[in-house]
């Protein structure tokens, strides 16, 4: 058998087994594990995100009913009819008078308007707590009441015990019937229809049930938990029907989500505190760091007493002082001539008078000023021990 042949059936053999092995891993796959559908409830992003009334609007839209969200009234570009229904869902205190009038002129024909009441706290978006103006409360006879009672049973056939309006500002009525009311005069109203000319105008503590559902599941299961509240709760679909009802599917669904949009420093004030007290705290360090200080933080260090060339002159003046001026010689000399090897090796190499004259056409000096300047000088004669020492420099410094 040739060796192209062997080679063959091995690589044949190998693939069956690899075909084999591949086939059993993919039976026991399909064996053991079964594939299931799972939902993964995401939270909202986009409209959803910043809109209370997104699924509202979808609804209506689902069911037929035109509808137009928008942030703020607008009056002169969203013109109302007869038949349409208008959902204030801010602070209706926040209109101004010529809105309010236009509004209740427009109930008068036959509108339907809801609104709620103020929240009473710092989180409203209304900016004011003392409207200078009659605002559309006030226009209806409707006054708010302080104090809040416990939450209004709310029982739907079919579905669970319910309760709404447990953080709502309930409201009373001075001079007026409601035609439907939800309350007593006692606790307050948490909810009344009023009517107005041919329309009707609805005032509720509350419209937390027309909102979007809340999605904050639980730790651990991030995905798993589909969102509670809002128009899924049975409850409040029923609840929302009825409150819709009067001119339901005869006109436009106008929802005002934000009628009165705070202001950008108020904003940040109440809900950037987390960014702006570290900016502010860090601004305060720094200045802190950088303002001037009366006197240094710490010590000066204490400084060298000599420095090095203080101490080379010290030693020299103390051999020279002690009949050494020899040695030091001798090392400016070595050290003249252990640059005259590295510049100038044939020079070196001599030695006597034509090393001298050598020198001397190198460097440009008398040839009898180097004869003085390799010689050394009695140990006694300081001028002839300062002028050689000075001379050799010199002619090292020409090499």
């Amino acid at each position: 058998m040739t060796g192209a042949r062997r080679n063959g059936r091995i690589v044949g053999g190998g693939l069956i087994v690899a075909f084999v092995v591949l086939a059993l891993v993919v039976a026991w796959f399909r064996h053991t594990y079964v594939r299931v559908e799972k939902t993964l409830y995401l939270p909202p992003n986009g409209e959803a995100a910043y809109n209370p009334l997104y699924a509202l609007a979808r609804t209506l839209e689902a069911d037929g009913v035109k509808v137009n969200a928008r942030q703020r009234l607008m009056l002169d570009d969203n013109a109302l009819g007869t038949r349409d229904t208008l959902l204030l869902f801010n602070d209706p205190r926040a209109l101004s008078p010529p809105e309010t009038e236009e509004l209740l002129a427009w109930v008068e024909r036959g509108g339907h308007l809801i609104v709620r009441t103020p929240l009473g706290s710092y989180e409203d978006d209304l900016v004011e707590d003392d409207v200078p103006h009659a605002d559309l409360l006030d226009h209806l006879s409707v006054w708010l009441v302080e104090e809040t009672p416990d939450c209004e049973a709310f029982q739907v056939e079919g579905e669970d015990p319910h309760v709404e309006f447990c953080r709502g500002r309930r409201f009373a009525f001075d001079g007026v019937v409601p035609a439907l009311s939800w309350g007593d005069l006692q606790a307050g109203f948490v909810y009344a229809r009023i009517s107005h000319g041919r329309g009707q105008v609805d005032v509720l503590a509350d419209l937390d049930f027309l909102m979007n559902a809340e999605h904050r599941p639980p730790l651990g299961d991030a995905l798993g938990t589909p969102p509670k509240g809002g128009l899924r709760d049975g409850p409040h679909r029923a609840l929302a029907r009825q409150v819709l009802a009067p001119n339901y599917g005869q006109g436009t669904m106008h929802l005002v989500y934000a009628a009165q949009m705070p202001t950008l420093w108020r904003t940040l004030l109440l809900r950037g505190w987390m960014v702006w007290i570290p900016l502010v705290l860090a601004l305060a360090a720094w200045l802190w760091m950088r303002m001037q200080r009366f006197g240094p933080p710490v010590p000066a260090p204490a400084g060298e007493r000599r420095s090095l060339l203080e101490h080379v002159r010290a030693s020299g003046e103390h051999l020279f002082r002690y009949g050494r001026g020899v040695m030091l010689y001798a090392a400016v000399r070595q050290a003249f001539l252990a640059r005259l090897r590295r510049r100038d090796p044939v020079a070196a190499a001599l030695s006597g008078e034509p090393q001298v004259a050598a020198i001397a056409a190198r460097t440009g000096v008398p040839a009898d000023r180097i004869r003085t300047a390799l010689n050394a000088p009695a140990s006694h004669d300081r001028p002839a021990f300062r002028d050689r020492i000075s001379l050799l420099i010199q002619l090292r410094n020409r090499l």
